[in-house]
């Protein structure tokens, strides 16, 4: 099994750079990125709770199950 993080796609769609997401979410821009290019291995529900709010989407928008390898990831807070 494997999640995919669309954070970049949500990103695009509002017009959102990492600094402004970085600033309006409260996580440092290390942390984000690794979170926007799939790397995390962990969310947190309140990381995730933030983010549909900031961007104004739903959990289902950022993340995305398919079947798949397992990959070695951080885990992010």
């Amino acid at each position: 099994m494997s999640i995919i993080i669309n954070l970049d796609v949500m990103m695009a769609k509002r017009k959102m750079s990492l600094n402004e997401l970085s600033e309006k979410v409260g996580l440092n821009l290390s942390n984000l990125s690794i979170l926007k290019t799939g790397k995390a291995r962990a969310i947190r529900f309140s990381t995730l709770n933030t983010l549909c709010k900031v961007l104004q989407c739903q959990p289902g928008d950022i993340l995305e199950y398919t079947e798949g390898d397992d990959d070695e990831s951080e885990e992010v807070d």
